[in-house]
C-alpha cells in the first residue's frame, strides 16, 4: 500500500507516509489514514519523502485533511518534498495553508 502511518507515542501527532504517485489511486488509503482512530490527535505530518508525483486530486486532498483537522487552526507540516513536488505546492499557493519543511 502506498500511504502508511504511524502514531507518535503521546497520540498526539499522526505521521502520514505516501510512496509513490499521490494521486486519485491513493483517494481512500489516504483518507482512512487520517480518518481512522484519530481522536486525541492534534498534529499531522504529510511526509513526502517517497513521494514522486503528486496531481490535482492529491491537492484536493490534502485541503480535506485540513478541513478535517481544523481548518485554519490546523496543525499541518509537509515534508521532505522533492524538487518537482515542492514546485507544485508552491504553484498552488500551498505555504499560506501548510507548513511545508
Amino acid at each position: 500500500m502506498p500511504v502508511h502511518t504511524r502514531q507518535s507515542d503521546d497520540g498526539e501527532t499522526r505521521t502520514i507516509a505516501i510512496e509513490g504517485r499521490f494521486d486519485f489511486s491513493t483517494h481512500q488509503a489516504f483518507r482512512d489514514a487520517y480518518e481512522k482512530d484519530s481522536q486525541g490527535v492534534r498534529h499531522w505530518v504529510i511526509d513526502m519523502s517517497d513521494t514522486s508525483y503528486l496531481d490535482s486530486s492529491a491537492l484536493g486532498m490534502l485541503l480535506l485533511l485540513r478541513d478535517f483537522a481544523g481548518g485554519d487552526n490546523a496543525s499541518i507540516h509537509i515534508e521532505n518534498c522533492n524538487a518537482d513536488v515542492r514546485r507544485i505546492l508552491a504553484i498552488s499557493n500551498f505555504e499560506q495553508l501548510f507548513s511545508i519543511r
